[in-house]
């Protein structure tokens, strides 16, 4: 295991990425009730999420290199359950990559209407059933993984604490492309300027 804490380091990376990202993402999801009025706030947290959104992809992805190229201590632990692993994990990326791909082209381009729209609440609609049963299925793993005592936790929670603040940076970075994707939507320029 050594101070890395190999395979539980690696869970417990993951549990703490998806844990702010649960955070995170049921604040984007309240933005929909009323997305209109929103559509800033819903395109900042986008852009928020996206760094620790990589980083998840990433520990997971590395979860399941290490244990196809026979990591020792991945074996040992077992793939997840094979529905899980050939099913949902695959359309739960895909979606996810054409999700915030689609929300980040929306933002770049200042669109509200259009195909790029309509694959982006498409890619939502499927992005949100998968991974909602994938987060039903991991949610005993993800308390199980926060709860464990591994060497390197410190340099965990600071890789994940990193990604919230590069996401921040992102995010304000973005700030006027929102505001002016907000002007479209709501059919008023400049509401915000006095």
């Amino acid at each position: 295991m050594g101070r890395s804490g190999g395979s539980d380091g690696n869970e417990q990376l993951t549990a703490i990425v998806a844990t702010v990202l649960l955070v995170l993402l049921a604040v984007e999801g309240a933005t929909l009730l009323s997305i209109r009025a929103l559509l800033s706030v819903h395109a900042f947290v986008g852009m928020l999420l996206v760094p620790p959104i990589a980083l998840k992809l990433a520990s997971t992805g590395w979860r399941m290199g290490r244990y196809y190229f026979r990591g020792e201590e991945y074996v040992r632990r077992g793939p997840p359950h094979v529905l899980l692993r050939a099913l949902v994990a695959p359309v739960v990326v895909a979606s996810t990559v054409v999700l915030f791909a689609t929300g980040i082209a929306l933002l770049a381009l200042g669109q509200t209407e259009g195909f790029v729209v309509g694959l982006h609440k498409a890619s939502f609609v499927v992005w949100f059933g998968a991974t909602s049963l994938h987060v039903l299925t991991r949610l005993p793993r993800l308390l199980e993984g926060l709860r464990r005592r591994v060497p390197g936790t410190g340099v965990r929670l600071a890789v994940a604490c990193t990604a919230v603040v590069a996401g921040l940076g992102v995010a304000v970075l973005t700030l006027p492309a929102a505001d002016t994707l907000q002007d479209h939507a709501s059919g008023v320029v400049g509401v915000d300027r006095r």
